[in-house]
């Protein structure tokens, strides 16, 4: 499945990004989220976005050869690289120390010249107009959207463009994904990433008034995983190995192993949705605020 929606598009529905439905609302109640805590995991079991997302970005002239792009948010990196790989001139951040030191040595053993920060999306570390596109994937939701804004509008060059992208199950679809989403739930029940209806709204909540949707898409992909990497992958999950004292992320894979045992063969796929919005940062011009024309 996939779809696209162009800036006159009326379709509506959940924002990707939304945790629990209230925008600002402290995520997961508020519960303490280390990310350093499971850069191991994250760094070995959490898959990248698959290489589609890259094309179709770059088919909308984010990411080409050259291209200068900021990576916030960047956790071990994954996205990061995939654009260097590419030829971009890249450079990423990311609040938590452990998830960079990750992404250091990923990039340092596959060769790849990507420019590591330890900084918030509040508070960049670069130039005014240093960038071409600013990239956020599967982080906006943390993040002071007004404060992240302000940034990203300084370090753009004229011209330039935000983006937003999201990789996750579908647990509505996956009885693997709903049955490891309960088990998360048992020991964390604050835990407000379950059960995510699928649904990619056109123009996310955050933007209104705020930037310009340029352009949107979305698509499926079936995502390979043997029981030993689903279990690292879910370990890697904000709910558990950034959340969850040692002895509960140990009852967690145990549990989990256990029913990936009884429910699945050695090797299986989990479906997920990608999608992806094109912004300009900026708040749109209206109809009626636009100077008469003589």
């Amino acid at each position: 499945m996939a779809g696209i929606v162009t800036t006159d598009s009326t379709t509506t529905g959940t924002d990707a990004a939304s945790i629990g439905g209230q925008p600002g609302a402290p995520i997961d109640g508020g519960r303490a989220i280390d990310w350093s805590r499971t850069s191991a995991d994250y760094a070995t079991h959490r898959p990248g976005p698959p290489p589609r997302l890259y094309d179709l970005l770059a088919a909308l002239g984010v990411g080409g050869a050259g291209q200068r792009l900021l990576d916030l948010g960047t956790g071990t990196g994954l996205v990061a690289r995939e654009f260097a790989r590419r030829g971009a001139v890249v450079s990423a951040i990311d609040i938590a120390p452990g998830q960079i030191a990750a992404a250091r040595e990923s990039a340092r053993a596959e060769g790849l010249a990507v420019d590591f920060a330890v900084a918030a999306a509040e508070a960049v570390p670069f130039a005014d107009a240093s960038f071409d596109a600013v990239v956020a994937s599967q982080c906006w939701m943390y993040f002071d959207v007004e404060r992240t804004l302000a940034e990203v509008r300084r370090v753009l060059r004229p011209g330039g463009v935000l983006v937003t992208t999201h990789f996750s199950w579908l647990p509505r679809a996956e009885p693997v994904a709903r049955a490891s989403e309960a088990l998360v739930l048992r020991l964390n029940p604050a835990w407000q990433g379950a059960d995510w209806s699928g649904r990619i709204a056109a123009e996310p909540a955050w933007a209104a008034g705020r930037a310009g949707v340029a352009a949107m898409f979305w698509f499926d992909a079936e995502v390979p995983f043997t029981r030993a990497s689903w279990r690292g992958r879910m370990r890697a999950c904000r709910g558990v190995g950034a959340a969850l004292p040692d002895a509960d992320v140990a009852a967690f894979d145990t549990a989990l192993a256990a029913w990936l045992d009884a429910h699945t063969a050695p090797t299986f796929t989990v479906r997920h949705r990608v999608d992806a919005h094109v912004f300009t940062p900026w708040p749109p011009v209206s109809a009626s605020a636009a100077p008469a024309r003589a």
